[in-house]
């Protein structure tokens, strides 16, 4: 590598910590006490096998306070276990539990159970929507926090980003890097004024739409195909004329997506290929640029070179700073994060390689259609 070469990689490093902060500082946040929500609620919580997480998650749903007008939906998307049975024995009036059918051709399961949920809860225009995955865990003012954050600041969809919930090595270094890369890369505060499509990111854990944006959109009709359907859907959001923002969710809700490698693996795989383009050629060139910008400079670092040392550095604190703004471990995690761009490459092969053999699948269903070859490439 040479010198210049090395520089410029340092450089763009020390740009993405800079735009860190500058995120970090701009995010929009809830206020520590929320106003009492005024709006009719309806929580949507799509489930398929989560009979370890639904009561959990229904507990915590169900404590929310300063939501007067609330109405939990669960979607038993095809369980096998016994979720359903868990969701009865919940004794709420508010909770209702309703079977999915199976997705009509050219849908994917989740879109559908959400599509479900939002059709069977009270469709008054003045409504809220939240969409909720099964190993989420809201705080007491989770809900109430998200509407004035969404009230406050008039936009049409937030993205509250819970706090990554991390036991195994495997995960302290893979899961903050999703609010990692939107904080470093997306420009928040134009991203919320710019209908842009691709100035978005958002986060299918817990997401909180206004019901008429939410049907202007098309629902989740819009997006009825899509893996990645949170960003789609936030997308479908803007293209209708609404606004749309990630916000800092880290107190208000806590998530461990994944249990260990093997669960983390899998869960990566049905879908990081198509948060990175969606195509080999935009996967090889997302995994190239992240490691020529975070991992050649700590290598050439360990060499002593300086430049190196200052690109190290930088991703180091930039890591650091997404991880205090969205409620994860700092240190000595913050250190680790070129093994962590490392391992992201092999999440991102693993993805690529399954898509193109048509063999990704999530809790026993195809995921992601026909597998990539030339002939799908080309048309």
């Amino acid at each position: 590598m040479t010198g210049r070469l090395l520089r410029v990689l340092s450089g763009a490093a020390v740009a993405g910590a800079l735009h860190a902060a500058v995120n970090a500082a701009l995010l929009r946040r809830p206020p520590a006490g929320p106003p009492p929500v005024r709006r009719p609620v309806t929580v949507v919580l799509p489930v398929r096998d989560e009979e370890a997480q639904v009561g959990g998650c229904l507990t915590a749903v169900l404590a929310q306070q300063g939501v007067p007008d609330l109405r939990v939906v669960v979607v038993d998307d095809g369980s096998t276990d016994g979720t359903a049975d868990v969701v009865r024995s919940v004794a709420d009036p508010r909770v209702r539990l309703v079977a999915a059918a199976d997705p009509p051709p050219g849908w994917l399961g989740k879109p559908h159970a959400c599509a479900t949920g939002a059709a069977t809860g009270e469709a008054t225009d003045d409504g809220v929507l939240v969409f909720l995955d099964a190993d989420v865990r809201l705080f007491p003012d989770a809900v109430a926090g998200a509407v004035a954050v969404l009230e406050a600041h008039d936009v049409d969809l937030v993205s509250p980003w819970p706090r990554p919930v991390t036991a195994t090595a495997a995960e302290r270094l893979v899961q903050p890097l999703g609010p990692w890369l939107w904080i470093t890369t997306l420009p928040v505060r134009l991203a919320e004024r710019s209908r842009r499509p691709s100035l978005t990111a958002a986060n299918g854990q817990f997401l909180v739409v206004r019901r008429s944006a939410y049907a202007r959109a098309g629902g989740h009709g819009a997006v009825r195909g899509e893996v990645i359907e949170d960003v789609a859907l936030a997308r479908a959001v803007k293209r209708a004329g609404g606004r749309a923002v990630p916000v800092d969710g880290s107190r208000l809700a806590a998530c461990r997506m994944y249990d260990g490698w093997p669960a983390l693996r899998a869960g990566y795989a049905k879908s990081l290929w198509a948060s990175v383009g969606g195509s080999p050629g935009a996967s090889v060139a997302v995994a190239a640029g992240l490691t020529a910008v975070w991992v050649l400079p700590a290598l050439a670092a360990l060499r002593g070179s300086r430049a190196g040392l200052v690109g190290y550095a930088a991703g180091v604190a930039g890591r650091a700073v997404s991880a205090a703004a969205t409620g994860s471990r700092v240190w000595p995690d913050s250190l680790a994060h070129p093994l962590s761009m490392l391992l992201f490459d092999v999440l991102l092969a693993g993805s690529v390689a399954g898509r193109r053999r048509g063999t990704l699948s999530w809790r026993g269903r195809p995921v992601g259609g026909v597998p990539v070859t030339r002939e799908t490439m080309a048309g």
